[in-house]
């Protein structure tokens, strides 16, 4: 995948996230998709890195989005963690 490819994942990895995730954070909108363009890529280089299971080029291989998604699923819980979580 390009790096576009890799963007467009993140956004969605990030909204899924988010879905898991719920509740409103520091960052908003704006944060949460940072994070999980981030986290794709996070995500992806861990999952190749450690996991020996290299990133698919194809955009929906399941093990590719299961990366991608946890990896924003970690960043956004320690953004929370690190930054205050204001559900209160």
């Amino acid at each position: 995948m390009t790096v576009i490819g890799w963007i467009i994942l993140g956004l969605l990895a990030g909204a899924i996230a988010k879905l898991l995730l719920p509740g409103r954070d520091p960052g908003g909108l704006i944060g949460t998709t940072l994070i999980g363009i981030a986290g794709a890529f996070i995500g992806g280089w861990i999952s190749s890195r450690w996991f020996d299971h290299p990133v698919s080029k194809n955009f929906y291989d399941g093990t590719t989005w299961a990366a991608a998604i946890g990896g924003s699923l970690v960043l956004l819980i320690g953004y929370r963690l690190l930054f205050g979580n204001s559900r209160n």
